[in-house]
């Protein structure tokens, strides 16, 4: 197994972030944030850049790629904050008509840790289909049919959330071993995003601390910004070990435990997602905490990114487990 990006892969991960340069600055979030956060338009361009059908089989109207591939395209998503149910439409490609295409909108609940009410769920007003992750199996829902509210100041201003009291049973579309293969799916794409938002922020500071000026010199000439900029770019460059790993190892699981990967992805990237975008913050000084800078965003996005396919803390617990098992 060579864990290295390959000249393809690397011109596919090329070719996401140049959509994404073009489709989804800054200015453009602000105006989707303002329209709640999803657009018709941009899903189906992201769609016909096989996004959520890169997994698919040929033979079945996809890209035939491999979560590998899947891991980078996600890092620019991730990168560029685009937002919608993205790791849902893309799981769901394969069992849901309408997902591949970007014709529907699929987004999902995980309670496969049983749960209880109330559920938040992540852009129910837009959603054509709500997948429900219980231990004993996956279940399709229809949005429509559920009571919610909605939650007046969610806490990233793209992600909009609805409260729902009760969930019916659904129709039962896969079984138990489904569930454990989606949630493992589910986390590398979600680590792959934090890995983009580890990225960003890193990119984000620098950029910052080489225009803004003190006592007539960069800041970012600093010791002090130094050490902070040093120590994000060994966070990320330890979650992008570990989240292509974890690609890797879901497409050849033959190299190494698949969960120990996953989760060692997951924690990785969740950790240096949130903790560049609170150092990106602090680099800004006085001006990061203000709505204008960007950096916030991708706080925001981090955390709730975290709250996904386990956390940090569910994930470092499945580690010791396995360690403590094999020892």
């Amino acid at each position: 197994m060579d864990f290295r990006v390959n000249d393809d892969q690397q011109a596919l991960q090329a070719g996401i972030r140049s959509f994404c340069e073009g489709r989804v600055s800054i200015d453009q979030l602000r105006t989707l944030e303002a329209s709640g956060g999803l657009d018709r338009e941009l899903w189906t361009d992201l769609a016909e850049m096989g996004v959520f059908s890169l997994r698919m089989s040929e033979e079945a109207g996809g890209v035939g790629l491999g979560a590998a591939e899947a891991v980078l395209v996600f890092e620019e998503l991730g990168r560029a904050l685009v937002p919608g149910p993205l790791a849902w439409s893309h799981l769901a490609a394969s069992r849901i008509e309408g997902a591949a295409d970007g014709s529907a909108v699929i987004g999902g609940l995980d309670l496969s840790d049983a749960a209880g009410a109330p559920f938040l769920v992540e852009h129910l007003d837009r959603l054509d289909a709500l997948l429900v992750l219980r231990p004993d199996g996956v279940a399709r829902l229809e949005p429509g049919a559920l009571g919610a509210k909605p939650v007046a100041t969610p806490l990233d201003p793209l992600t909009p959330v609805w409260e729902v009291a009760a969930l019916p049973p659904g129709e039962r579309i896969a079984g138990a071993d489904a569930v454990r293969r989606l949630r493992l799916e589910g986390a590398v794409l979600a680590a792959a995003q934090q890995l983009g938002i580890a990225e960003a922020t890193l990119a984000l500071a620098v950029e910052y601390a080489r225009g803004r000026e003190q006592f007539s010199r960069p800041i970012g000439s600093f010791q002090a910004i130094k050490h902070i900029l040093a120590d994000c770019f060994v966070r990320q460059e330890v979650a992008r070990a570990a989240v292509y790993a974890a690609g890797a190892t879901l497409d050849d699981p033959a190299v190494g435990d698949v969960a120990r990967a996953v989760s060692a992805a997951k924690i990785n990237a969740g950790e240096a997602a949130w903790k560049n975008a609170r150092a990106c913050i602090q680099v800004h000084g006085g001006m990061g905490y203000t709505w204008e800078v960007p950096a916030h965003y991708f706080l925001k996005r981090a955390w709730v990114l975290e709250s996904v396919f386990g956390g940090v803390e569910e994930h470092a617990d499945a580690v010791a487990e396995r360690v403590g098992a094999r020892g």
